[in-house]
């Protein structure tokens, strides 16, 4: 069929972790990327991030997973970095309650900067550390549920990332959700008789005229062609050059098509 996605190609999806400083977010995705645990981690710095290969449901995806600072002080340093995000895990620590009550104000920052709507973005919220002993516990499952409730998110999980306990679940279930919106992204394109490239992700309800965002750069692979499988700039390796300079999209070719 014409409209099948290209069989065997990988998916470049961006995954950002949020969440306050000692909440386990590196050794989560360290945990994820390299299959290591290192007791005693430093702080992550503004932002950090890693790659990872993954084949759920007989499909190839790269995950481009962004580790942020917790500390308010790296604010304006991972903030930029959220635009073009395709996931996003909300964590905390189970034996940290304040950790839990930070999550909505790091929604609700996710939401700001990376300009998508809350009802149609992916988030998953991630419990790390439920190796700890029973009664050093200060979240519990059902309060986390409630909380979830709240925020109409429909996806929660407890991990360990010293056990190795559900910590590729966590992703695999973000990917899994962000396939589903897009699978509803779709249908809805189609109800409003929208023409569907199949061969690039929807991208969601993402917004790409923003200076930060890069319009019309969700088309351009990392060489600046016009090949891309939906390549955002916002997903390469941060630089220098990418603050307090201005964007413009790239100028249409001109064709012989006619429509």
């Amino acid at each position: 069929m014409a409209n099948m996605r290209p069989p065997q190609k990988s998916k470049l999806l961006k995954v950002v972790i949020l969440g306050d400083g000692g909440v386990g977010k590196s050794a989560l995705l360290t945990r994820f990327v390299s299959n290591r645990y290192e007791e005693n981690n430093f702080h992550t710095i503004g932002v950090e991030f890693m790659n990872k290969d993954i084949v759920v449901d007989g499909e190839q995806y790269t995950l481009q997973i962004w580790d942020t600072a917790g500390q308010e002080r790296f604010r304006a340093l991972r903030t930029p970095f959220y635009r073009g995000s395709d996931i996003c895990l909300l964590c905390y620590a189970l034996d940290d309650r304040d950790s839990l009550r930070g999550l909505g104000l790091w929604r609700n920052e996710f939401l700001t900067y990376a300009d998508v709507e809350a009802d149609k973005f992916p988030f998953i919220v991630v419990g790390n550390k439920n190796d700890i002993l029973p009664q050093k516990r200060q979240v519990s499952y059902e309060s986390v549920q409630q909380w979830c409730a709240e925020q109409k998110i429909v996806s929660h999980i407890e991990t360990s990332s010293k056990a190795a306990t559900n910590v590729s679940d966590a992703f695999v279930l973000g990917l899994r959700q962000w396939k589903h919106m897009e699978c509803v992204a779709e249908a809805e394109l189609r109800h409003n008789g929208d023409t569907i490239d199949l061969t690039r992700p929807i991208r969601l309800v993402q917004r790409r005229l923003c200076c930060t965002g890069g319009g019309g750069a969700g088309d351009l692979d990392k060489d600046g062609n016009g090949d891309g499988d939906g390549y955002d700039a916002a997903m390469r390796t941060p630089s220098k050059k990418l603050f307090g300079q201005k964007r413009s999209a790239p100028k249409a070719p001109a064709t012989n098509y006619r429509l």
